[in-house]
This record gives structure tokens, sequence and C-alpha cells, in this order.
């Protein structure tokens, strides 16, 4: 007899097309006799806004319980907040892909049934992914302080480019004058900090980038450190605020308040096929080593 699995779902409530691809998982879940729970606002979306048949068990606000897989129904967004709300539970996510690029949510619609089958076969691997968090001297954060992709300082719209004096593990590394900075993960590498010059780095390499963003001289280019390392950033601007975005969300600091970066304690599992390949993913979804030319 097979086990029963549970499932969180968390899905973007702001594409109606996300709906068909909806009701057919429900329908393969509810086949297989599994627990469904679903975040509250998608499940609105859906059934109030779509008029979609959902048999869930439950609605969550917060994932403040076990289950056995979360799925993620939207574009690689919706998957860094399903994973910003996981946290450290340690509970797989496997991302379907609503949205264009799908770079980490990388299961198409027409692919969910073979997905379910997966996932209850026990063919899939598991992929860790490091998370790295940042606590504040002198404020406190609204959101989540964690990240799957990056964490980013940068300038408000209208400001000049603000000052960012950085040190590593305590030592003077170097004083950006740019629009921003950016501390991304190997997962992040390919993201905000490579649309700005960055390295691709390979999700399971120890290290961490930081990269600038229109930097104001051009002798700074971003530099690949050791992920056990911590990054200290001392923020001056013209306006005395600047941003903090924490995989795309932003908050408000000002600049009285220092940021302390570093690896977190616990890492992320994504759910990718057995036959995955990280270098086939690059040259499809980013036409790695393509020539464009005529």
């Amino acid at each position: 007899m097979k086990k029963k699995l549970s499932f969180a779902v968390f899905g973007n409530e702001f594409q109606t097309r996300k709906s068909t691809a909806a009701q057919k998982l429900f329908s393969l879940l509810s086949e297989k006799k599994a627990e469904v729970y679903v975040e509250e606002t998608f499940y609105r979306f859906l059934t109030e806004g779509q008029r979609v048949h959902v048999p869930a068990t439950g609605t969550f606000s917060y994932l403040d319980f076990d289950v056995d897989f979360v799925i993620s129904m939207g574009g690689d967004g919706t998957l860094l907040k399903a994973a910003s709300k996981v946290g450290a539970r340690n509970v797989p996510i496997i991302g379907v892909n609503m949205g264009r690029l799908g770079y980490l949510a990388d299961i198409t619609p027409t692919e969910i049934e073979k997905a379910v089958d997966m996932l209850y076969a026990g063919e899939y691997i598991a992929e860790k992914h490091a998370v790295i968090e940042v606590t504040l001297e002198g404020g406190t954060l609204s959101g989540c302080c964690c990240a799957l992709n990056d964490i980013a300082v940068l300038k408000q719209d209208n400001a000049s480019m603000i000052t960012i004096h950085t040190k590593l593990d305590g030592e003077n590394l170097v004083t950006y004058q740019a629009d921003g900075l950016i501390i991304s993960t190997p997962t992040g590498s390919t993201a905000y900090s490579l649309s700005n010059g960055g390295p691709i780095i390979m999700p399971q390499t120890d290290v961490l980038c930081l990269t600038p963003v229109a930097p104001h001289s051009l002798n700074i280019r971003p530099i690949v450190v050791p992920a056990q390392a911590e990054v200290t950033l001392d923020v001056e601007s013209r306006s005395h605020n600047f941003l903090v975005a924490i995989d795309g969300r932003s908050e408000k600091l000002p600049e009285s308040v220092r940021l302390h970066i570093r690896k977190a304690s616990y890492e992320v599992q994504i759910v990718k096929r057995r036959r995955h390949n990280y270098v086939g993913t690059l040259r499809e979804k980013m036409m790695w080593g393509a020539d464009i030319r005529g």
C-alpha cells in the first residue's frame, strides 16, 4: 500500500491561466487521497475569483505544520516566496512553472501528472541550496530575514548613488560607490547578480558572490568569497535612507543601520528529476554557449 502523502500548495494569484493547471493538480492529488493544504490567498483566488473547486484538506496563512512536500505554482518568484515560508522546516519544494523562464520552477503544466507520479515513486532528487540571512544593528525588518537567491542594498528610486562600506569577517574589503550591492548565493548567481555582470556559480559550490550595481569606479568587479564569511555593510546616502531587498522583497532602512550578512544555519531542498543536469539547464534556459551569429 502506498504511503498517504501530504502537500502544502502555494500559488501566484495574478495569472488566471494558473487555475486550469491548479485544477488538474488538485484532481490528481484527490485521486491519490493526499492531504492537501492551500495557502489562503491562493485558495480564495481559485475558489472565489476563478470558481475552481478545490478539494483541500485545509488552508493556511503560515506553514507552521509538517507536510511531505511543498508545491509552488507560479514562476521563480513564487518558489522564492514559498521557500521563505518553508524556512528551516526542511520540506522539499517542487516548482510548477507558470511563468516564462522557470529556472528554479522547472516543471511545466503539461508535466504535472508525471511530476506527481515521480513524487509518489520516490524517483526524484532533493537538491540542497544554501540560504543567506541578514541581521541588523540599530533597526528591525518587518519581513523575512533570509534569502535563497540574494540580499541587496540599493539606493532609493530618485536618490543619488550610495556609499557602501564593506567588511569581510571584520576586515575592510572595499568601499563601493554604486547604485547598490548584491550578495548572492550560488542559486541566486543566475538572477539579479548575473544581470549586473556577476559570474554563474554552480549550485553546490560553497561560496557567496558580491556584485556591485552600476559602480562608479571601473576597477570594481564582482568578488567571490567563502560562504562561511560574514559580510558587514555600513551605508551612506544623501537621502539618509536606503533599501534592503531580500529575494526581491524590499524595505526602507535608515543609514544608521548596520547589516550583517552570513550563511544561514539551514538549507532549502528543491525537487529535481533524477535526470536533471545543471549544465543542461544553462543551455536550455539561458542559451549557454549558443552561437547566435547568422
